[in-house]
């Protein structure tokens, strides 16, 4: 049984063919944490893991209890997992164990995205109530764990049952305590156009943490780490990892103590967070989906890309091929007008593009970013017969429309923010910050949200919009919302966001059609929340094929191929003034959802025969690099970071894409191989090169092998020193494999 319960040792045991969760009621009431990681046997009580009877810390002042929900200031110092101030200004709670009822399946949160089960064979769910009886805080904290997938997701309800109002100021989703601290913290930070960026540090005493108190994920900081072993690599050793289902302020540490334990906890930043608790109110925390893999950091990712993909992402385009698109930004920027835009389109339609994307310029007076945020009407100055007039007449040409928006901003120069000042958030009598020739509509504010879906409504819905890129392009500052009294401006943050995923889910539910794509200036909201809205996000404004290398690879730790947004640029790079090849500008691109940010007017008669090549093959493989199974193989971050190798393997393992990528080209090059994960060792595997140069790693390679020896000895990447002088930097070669 998935979920086990012993009454006479008063243990939970949730596990599945690979791991174990093990929760046991303490001798005092509380909550124990006993075991999460490789699967125990269901039969036998594991209450000789803990330290003995433990009656609470009266007597035992420090030592390393390990608890599901550890509260401050009752003599358990390291950070705790909920903080509650009584109407006597105390924090103290003594929350024992009340109930708990195990059903199969996984209830949704009422107000916030989580992942999900399409039957309840997929999973069972435990949810366990607690209770501090002096000021009557109730928590029912929730335990999924998944039938084919090493993972536990965790969520929390805090509810006020007694009579005064009470103040929560910390609720972490999840809290989980390891016996040691022998862990390497994995992060994936940056900043603009380079987000997602491999971090990594031994655990040290002491408090180590990443977060955000923007208002958004942010790029400085995924919300989601992981620890592993010092000696964990990609295909082997033990690691967890922690992954927040939220697009918000958020916290995610790892607190070491004296005694060399390690509590991990995660969820909404208590910086800046405050949220009163009337008499008979709740609220629900964000959802926390914590992994355990024995099979090193590939295997973590490989249970995160199959939830994510499959169990988080929903609607219609969850499964469904995602076309390859153009977006006009880098082509045009705010410089087009219909006969321009329809000149793109057509000249995208001969190379073999589905989908013709309008960025920002489209609406009121649009010229640049000084103004018209907010005005969600058409500039008839650009497009006469308006978006359904372009969007018919795109469609005309064989492709699909798509249209970009920025929702949650307003420029101070707009009609919006003539009619409604109130609506940016700010703080009356302060100056507001302008960053980007823009402010911050109230999303907390459920009139402002009524509104922002009443106008969308009425472009999607009058016009054949297939597609619709959601940007964000600053971050909150002064936050205040004038819809909340004084003692509730804590609550702004969280406000903000469930707004925020309310209109997604208004806009979704409307327009079921339409292929949604998340984007923040780039890669600043890339999180889970805003993947169970829409399936895809653009990954970084970086289009530069060397920077997502790094990108992509980190990016990839937890999220799936068919979440990222990846397209060939034009050169010079606008990021970076590199000239990357096109070759390899696409060949980086294909690992992720493929398009194109450019102008296809002014390719050369070359450059469109190697595009229409790109797109066919890219069609021809869409389903492998969509659906299929990312393995990586060689990492940017490792040693000088010149050459990166990484592979997509179908579920049949019949197929398979290798990419390798060289940087910078080096002189007299020596004897090189990659070899491959994830084959049929017993298939026999034809390899070619995608295109065919006829080169001497094309020769080398071109032959019949088996899945056992690419694996074991790999592909080979030696050339002759003539030769690869001729290559030139910012190479790279795909190997197509077909057993």
């Amino acid at each position: 049984m998935p979920i086990g319960w012993d009454p006479e040792a008063r243990q939970l045991h949730l596990q599945n063919g690979t791991i174990s969760y093990v929760i046991r009621v303490l001798e005092n009431g509380a909550l124990g944490h006993l075991h999460f990681g490789p699967r125990l046997s269901g039969e036998r009580s594991y209450a000789h893991v803990g330290l003995g009877p433990f009656l609470g810390f009266t007597n035992r002042l420090d030592d390393p209890v390990a608890l599901e929900l550890p509260i401050a200031g009752v003599g358990d110092f390291r950070v705790p997992g909920l903080a509650v101030e009584g109407p006597d200004g105390s924090a103290i709670l003594d929350l024992t164990y009340v109930s708990h009822r195990i059903v199969p399946g996984k209830p949704p949160l009422a107000s916030l995205p989580c992942t999900y089960v399409e039957a309840d064979a997929e999973a069972d769910t435990v949810e366990i109530v607690l209770a501090d009886a002096p000021t009557g805080t109730e928590v029912r904290l929730a335990y999924t764990v998944f039938r084919d997938l090493p993972i536990v997701t965790r969520s929390m309800v805090v509810r006020n049952g007694g009579g005064a109002a009470l103040d929560l100021t910390c609720a972490m989703s999840a809290s989980l305590d390891l016996a040691d601290s022998d862990w390497w913290l994995v992060q994936l930070s940056g900043t603009w156009a380079r987000e997602r960026h491999v971090v990594e540090r031994p655990l040290v005493p002491g408090r180590q943490s990443i977060g955000s108190v923007r208002g958004a994920s942010g790029y400085q900081h995924n919300p989601f780490i992981a620890l592993r072993r010092a000696s964990t690599t990609e295909d082997q050793g033990e690691v967890y990892g922690f992954s927040l289902v939220y697009s918000g302020n958020f916290l995610a540490e790892a607190d070491v103590d004296a005694q060399g334990t390690t509590r991990v906890r995660m969820g909404i930043a208590p910086e800046g967070f405050r949220w009163r608790l009337d008499p008979g109110a709740e609220l629900e925390l964000p959802e926390a989906v914590l992994a355990y893999s024995d099979a090193g950091l590939g295997g973590l990712s490989d249970a995160y890309h199959v939830l994510y993909r499959e169990r988080l992402a929903r609607g219609t385009w969850r499964d469904r091929p995602r076309p390859v698109l153009i977006n006009n930004w880098e082509g045009t920027y705010y410089d087009f007008d219909e006969p321009k835009l329809l000149e793109m389109a057509a000249a995208s339609w001969d190379l073999g593009i589905e989908l013709f994307v309008l960025d920002d310029g489209w609406f009121g007076q649009r010229d640049d970013d000084t103004t018209s945020l907010g005005d969600w009407v058409v500039d008839r100055r650009k497009l006469p017969d308006g978006i359904d007039g372009l969007a018919t007449k795109v469609e005309a040409l064989g492709l699909r429309f798509g249209l970009w928006i920025e929702p949650e901003m307003v420029s101070e120069r707009s009609r919006l923010f003539a009619d409604h000042p109130d609506w940016a958030i700010g703080v009356p009598g302060r100056a507001r910050t302008e960053a980007r020739q823009q402010f911050v509509l109230d999303m907390s504010r459920p009139d402002v949200v009524d509104h922002l879906f009443g106008v969308l409504s009425d472009v999607l819905g009058t016009a054949a919009v297939s597609y619709v890129k959601w940007d964000m392009n600053r971050n909150i500052t002064e936050p205040y919302s004038l819809g909340l009294p004084p003692d509730r401006q804590g609550e702004f943050f969280h406000r903000y966001i469930l707004g925020v995923y309310d209109l997604y889910r208004r806009l979704t539910a409307a327009f079921p059609e339409v292929l949604f794509e998340s984007c923040a200036s780039g890669g600043g909201r890339f999180d889970p929340g805003m993947l169970a809205f829409a399936p895809q996000t653009w990954t970084s404004d970086d289009t530069d094929a060397v920077e997502r290398l790094r990108i992509q690879w980190g990016t990839s730790l937890v999220y799936p191929l068919s979440s990222m947004g990846a397209h060939v640029a034009a050169v010079p790079n606008h990021q970076t003034g590199r000239l990357a090849p096109l070759a390899t500008r696409a060949a980086v691109a294909f690992f992720g959802v493929f398009g194109y940010e450019l102008d296809p007017t002014r390719f050369s008669a070359e450059e469109r025969h190697e595009v229409i090549d790109q797109i066919a093959f890219y069609k021809a493989h869409r389903e492998l690099f969509q659906r299929g199974r990312f393995v990586r193989l060689r990492s940017p971050f490792e040693g000088d970071g010149d050459r990166t190798a990484w592979m997509v393997v179908s579920p049949d393992r019949r197929q398979a894409v290798v990419g390798v990528y060289q940087a910078l080209n080096r002189p007299v090059p020596g004897p090189d191989r990659v070899r491959l994960r994830g084959l049929d060792p017993s298939a026999a595997y034809k390899v070619a090169l995608w295109p065919s140069t006829g080169d001497s790693i094309e020769r080398a390679n071109a032959l019949v092998r088996g899945g056992d020896d690419l694996m074991a000895v790999g592909l080979f990447l030696a050339a002759e020193r003539h030769a690869a002088a001729r290559w030139g930097d910012f190479w790279a070669r795909l190997f197509v494999l077909e057993a």
